[in-house]
């Protein structure tokens, strides 16, 4: 992958991670929540829902070379997130809280600062534009 679609991908991830937990502010309190755990509030299916996009910001992740144990990492954020999330209300409560894809978002940028400084200096959503 070059260096446009790397950035390309990072910037996608990013746009992911911040629409599922921290797109929208609470207005008064300023606490961020995003679109995971109001999808967490439609019985049996949102739970799915709110999983799969956490696993495609997983899929676009390994694209990267992610070491194992930050790929381990990742799977345990959003299984923990999923399993504690099946439980009404409660769960989403903890959705709003815990905020896997941005745990995740972050364990990736680790990786990327250490193996590929620049692509994270660059400008965010600059490449997502395809």
């Amino acid at each position: 992958m070059d260096a446009a679609k790397r950035l390309a991908t990072l910037n996608r991830i990013r746009k992911l991670s911040r629409l599922m937990d921290t797109s929208i502010r609470i207005p008064g309190i300023g606490f961020r929540i995003g679109i995971d755990p109001i999808i967490g509030l439609v019985p049996g299916a949102g739970d799915l829902i709110s999983t799969a996009f956490s696993a495609y910001i997983i899929f676009l992740a390994t694209r990267f070379g992610i070491p194992r144990q930050d790929l381990t990492k990742m799977i345990f954020n959003v299984g923990l997130e999923a399993v504690v999330g099946t439980v009404p209300l409660v769960g989403d409560l903890f959705d709003a809280f815990y905020k896997s894809n941005i745990r995740n978002l972050d364990i990736l940028e680790q990786h990327l600062s250490a193996v590929e400084p620049k692509i994270t200096e660059a400008p965010v959503y600059a490449a997502a534009r395809d």
